[in-house]
C-alpha cells in the first residue's frame, strides 16, 4: 500500500463527519447511528439523501453545496477515493455533508425505517454478469426499501447503457412509478444545475464520447420485486 493511502486512511480517523463501522459493527447487528442520524450528526430534522457507491465523494459534496434543504451521505468502501469528499466537507465546513464507509451489503444495519427519503447511484459497476451485485437489482432494492421512506425516489445516472436499459425493465415488470427514463442528458440538454454535476470519471466517459443517462423511479415498500428476464450478452458496458 502508497504512502499517500496510508496517510489518508490517518487523516480519514480526523474527520468528524466521515464514520468507519467496523466489520462486527454492521455484520448481522445495528451500527450506532442507525436511526440517529438527524439527531446525533446533523442536528436537523431535514431529509436525508444517500449518494451509493459514492466514490471521491465529488456529487455528494455538490449537492450539499447546491441544497442546503437536504442533507447527503456519501457511501462507499473505499476509504483512500472518500478521504477527497471528508476532506473538501471539513474544509469548507459543509455541515449538510458526512460519509459513511461500509459495504453496500451492509446498509441495512446503518439507516433505520424510514431514516432516508432519496438515493442517488452514481456511476456503479454495471455487473453485467453477475446480477446479485447490481446495485439496482431487486436484491438491493429490497434492502433500500428497508430504511428509504414508501415512495421514496431512486435516482440512477450511468455511463452504462446495459445498466440503465436493466433498471428500466425491472421498474417496467414491476409496475413501479417510473419518473424519468433518458438514455443522453447532454445530447438532450437535460442536464439541469442537478444533473449536469460532473464526477471525475463522467468527465472521462463524456471525453470519450459516451452518452450518459438517467433514470428515476419511486420504491413502494409492499411491492413484490421481480427481476426482468434479461440477456446480459447482448451488451456492452
Amino acid at each position: 500500500m502508497g504512502k499517500d493511502k496510508f496517510k489518508r486512511f490517518r487523516e480519514n480517523e480526523t474527520f468528524g463527519c466521515l464514520y468507519q463501522p467496523e466489520f462486527e459493527e454492521v455484520f448481522g447487528k445495528d451500527y450506532k447511528m442507525k436511526g440517529n442520524w438527524h439527531k446525533d450528526h446533523f442536528g436537523n430534522g431535514l431529509p436525508i439523501v444517500l449518494e451509493l457507491g459514492c466514490g471521491r465523494g465529488e456529487y455528494t459534496v455538490a449537492m450539499a453545496k447546491r441544497f442546503k434543504e437536504k442533507n447527503f451521505i456519501g457511501v462507499d468502501i473505499k476509504g483512500a477515493r472518500m478521504w477527497r469528499g471528508a476532506k473538501t466537507a471539513t474544509e469548507e465546513s459543509i455541515a449538510n455533508a458526512a460519509f459513511v464507509r461500509t459495504r453496500i451489503e451492509f446498509i441495512e444495519s446503518v439507516f433505520d425505517r424510514d431514516e432516508v427519503s432519496e438515493i442517488w447511484i452514481t456511476f456503479p459497476d454495471p455487473q453485467i454478469k453477475r446480477y446479485k451485485k447490481r446495485l439496482t437489482s431487486t436484491i438491493f432494492l429490497d434492502k433500500y426499501r428497508s430504511f428509504l421512506k414508501d415512495g421514496g425516489i431512486v435516482h440512477l445516472k450511468t455511463d452504462s447503457a446495459f445498466l440503465h436499459n436493466y433498471t428500466l425493465a425491472l421498474v417496467l415488470q414491476n409496475n413501479l412509478e417510473l419518473i424519468e427514463a433518458n438514455n443522453d442528458i447532454y445530447g438532450t440538454d437535460r442536464a439541469d444545475d442537478l444533473l449536469s454535476i460532473r464526477t471525475r470519471y463522467e468527465s472521462i466517459f463524456l471525453g470519450q464520447g459516451i452518452k450518459i443517462t438517467y433514470l428515476s423511479f419511486r420504491l413502494k415498500r409492499e411491492v413484490q420485486l421481480t427481476e426482468p428476464e434479461w440477456d446480459s450478452e447482448a451488451y456492452d458496458r
